[in-house]
């Protein structure tokens, strides 16, 4: 448990290095975290659709409707603030685990870029009904994909050994994680 909350003490700490270890149970608790989150959902849709059923007359129930609507909306802007708010030390340890590496966080930004301009074009091509826009979008998402599976190689990767330009090994050698970290 100790590995996966330590991204979370080190919330927006960008310098440094971190262990394949640290990275990899931070993930793992990410992907608990929206397993939970998708199970929530999935139960809260089924209760809110049992609800939405049909009048004796065959009429839709008009409440049970917008309850199911209601929760999704309350559930869609929980998760929002989930999201944000882990975000922040998502990108850390993500950018602290290729600084293990001995690459620079900028890397970070061959996903990052392609995404949020595919979705910057999305909205705009759904917005206009522009082919090539969406076309685009389509071709930014790809490139994010490959992008996104760059990054995965390099995460995956043994950090270098001793210091590098980005600060001491974070293996060092030390007994424990008080004094690794310290």
């Amino acid at each position: 448990m100790e590995w996966m909350l330590m991204p979370l003490k080190r919330y927006a700490e960008f310098s440094g290095r971190s262990r394949r270890q640290e990275f990899w149970m931070f993930m793992l608790l990410l992907l608990i975290i929206w397993m939970v989150a998708f199970f929530g959902i999935m139960v809260m849709g089924v209760g809110a659709l049992s609800m939405a059923g049909a009048n004796a007359d065959g009429s839709p129930r008009v409440a049970g409707m917008m309850g199911m609507f209601a929760s999704m909306g309350i559930i869609a802007v929980i998760l929002g603030i989930v999201w944000l708010a882990l975000l922040i030390p998502t990108l850390a340890v993500q950018i602290r685990r290729l600084h293990d590496t001995d690459r620079s966080g900028w890397w970070i930004m061959i996903y990052w870029g392609p995404a949020i301009l595919s979705w910057i074009v999305n909205i705009a091509g759904a917005a206009n009904q522009s082919t090539g826009l969406i076309m685009l979008a389509g071709l930014c998402s790809l490139l994010a994909l490959i992008a996104s599976i760059v990054l995965l190689v390099f995460w995956c990767l043994p950090g270098t050994n001793g210091p590098n330009n980005y600060g001491p090994d974070p293996l060092g050698g030390a007994g424990n994680l008080s004094q690794t970290f310290q």
